[in-house]
Order: structure tokens, then sequence, then C-alpha cells
């Protein structure tokens, strides 16, 4: 093989390289999840006592209770290692969860640490929406 086949055959996979990453990142694009609501997981900070704990539990339920009536918690639950709890906000950033969390009274006691996570519909379902054949959802809707 000679220098300039050798270069040729470099050219082209680079070239294919730069095409699969520019495919890849319209596809990271296309694939977009729009944030629908924000999973928030709340845990006792360490050295926070039971007992701590317990003097603002019956406030911290209530507010909790009142969250979810008012429509700003869609859904919440125990962590099975009893490490804290995990709401799922109705909120469409991270900033508008914390506003809700910073609320809550084990927030206010400086006792809660909260774990963000903006999450959204499942994107890859969005394959099932393409004409068979248009891998890049060219004609798609």
């Amino acid at each position: 093989m000679t220098i300039f086949s050798s270069a040729l055959v470099l050219a082209s996979v680079v070239g294919i390289g730069l095409g699969q990453q520019a495919a890849a990142q319209q596809q990271a694009a296309t694939l977009a999840v729009p944030v629908t609501e924000v999973m928030a997981m709340l845990t006792i900070k360490p050295g926070v006592t039971r007992a701590d704990v317990m003097k603002v539990m019956p406030e911290e339920v209530r507010e909790t209770a009142l969250l979810y009536l008012d429509g700003r918690i869609d859904q919440w639950y125990s962590r099975a290692d009893n490490r804290g709890v995990v709401f799922f906000l109705r909120a469409k950033t991270v900033e508008e969860a914390k506003e809700i969390m910073d609320g809550l009274p084990l927030h206010k006691a400086g006792y809660a640490e909260v774990e963000y996570i903006p999450v959204g519909p499942l994107a890859p379902l969005r394959f099932l929406t393409r004409p068979q054949g248009t891998p890049d959802g060219a004609g798609s809707h």
C-alpha cells in the first residue's frame, strides 16, 4: 500500500468517524427529554439524632401532605434502605423543586440533604414513532 493509499484510507476512516459523531449529536438532540417532574431524594444528614428528627416529624408530615393535596408532590415513597424518602415533584426545573423542598421543616431545621434529578418521558420510545427505514427520523412527526 502506498503512502497516498494509506492517506486516503485514513481520511475515509476519520471522515466516517466524524460523520458518525455528527449523527450521534443529531440523534441526542432529537432525544432531548423535556423535564416533566423532578425526583427529590431526601436523607437525614450525618450526626442528626433520631430525637431531633422526631421533634419536627409531625409538622413535616403535615406540610408534606399539604404539598400532595396542592398537587406539588405527584408521588412519594420511603426508601427500602430506611435512609429517607423519595418524592416526585411536579416541577419543570431543579430550582422549582428546591423551592418546594426548602419549605419543609426538616430542611428548615438543617437536618436534611436532598439530591435532585430532573426526569421526563422515556426518550427511546421516539424510535417507535419513526416510519420503518428512517433511522434519523426523516419523515417522522
